[in-house]
């Protein structure tokens, strides 16, 4: 008798896996990652570690410049699918030229009704450039605290966006310093207006299953800050531009058209 019960539940196993196709049985695993892959390039051209004080780059307004410091934030990713269906992925990363680690970020994606995973299927990437009002709380992150990216809280409070640092006309006998530094916009005393940008892109981003775990670069072309659509004028913004609020605008702009994304895996 317990012969017969063994072989009938070994037939039934057999029966229920027989099609490797049938993921009734023994389902493959899902995504439950993406890996963010960030890059810099100037109209295209990389830009590395190596060329930070070194490599000339000549802006839309025909200022030449080099690099001293290049950080930005990003938050709040989110895959969005076919039907609108929203995946957020965790945490936040500070990407810095000079830090190469900082390159690359995994983002697992939070707990959805009880789901830990993302279905097969097409995608759309959502992210916002910092951070957004709700995110953007004094002293809330220990790991920016102690990264000197503490926005005053004169200018609104929270963290920096952007720390972007050089020296322009340094074609020239008098090379001068700017500080293109971004963040919340102080309107004027005790108001303040939010800076962050929801940055959404269009590009798809395929997800096959079976553990697959894509990776997407984030590209950002340092070019497009002193162009589009402002044309940045070094020589009239160039340093304490945190409390002018025209400048924290303008950037906030100029930021906008800087990303691109691409799928690699």
């Amino acid at each position: 008798m317990k012969k017969l019960i063994i072989l009938t539940l070994i037939g039934l196993s057999i029966i229920s896996c027989k099609n490797d196709d049938d993921n009734t049985c023994c389902p493959t695993p899902l995504t439950t990652k993406v890996n963010f892959n960030f890059t810099f390039n100037w109209d295209g051209t990389q830009v590395t570690q190596n060329d930070m004080r070194t490599t000339p780059y000549t802006n839309a307004n025909g200022e030449v410049l080099t690099i001293e410091r290049m950080r930005y934030l990003v938050s709040h990713f989110e895959l969005i699918n076919e039907t609108g269906e929203s995946f957020p992925l965790s945490g936040f990363n500070l990407v810095d030229l000079s830090h190469s680690n900082t390159f690359n970020y995994e983002a697992n994606i939070n707990d959805i009704e009880n789901s830990n995973s993302i279905p097969n299927g097409t995608y759309t990437l959502k992210f916002v450039y910092g951070f957004n009002e709700e995110d953007n709380i004094d002293g809330a992150y220990p790991v920016l605290n102690s990264s000197s990216w503490n926005w005053p809280a004169m200018l609104g409070g929270g963290y920096h966006f952007m720390q972007f640092d050089g020296m322009f006309n340094v074609n020239t006998t008098a090379p001068s310093p700017f500080n293109y530094h971004n963040g919340t916009a102080r309107i004027s005393e005790n108001n303040f207006e939010q800076n962050f940008i929801e940055l959404d892109f269009q590009t798809e981003i395929h997800i096959q299953g079976q553990g697959d775990n894509p990776t997407v670069e984030i590209k950002m072309n340092l070019a497009e800050l002193f162009k589009n659509p402002n044309t940045w004028d070094l020589n009239t913004y160039n340093t304490s531009l945190m409390p002018n609020y025209g400048a924290q605008k303008m950037m906030q702009e100029n930021i906008a058209s800087a990303f691109a994304i691409e799928q690699l895996d």
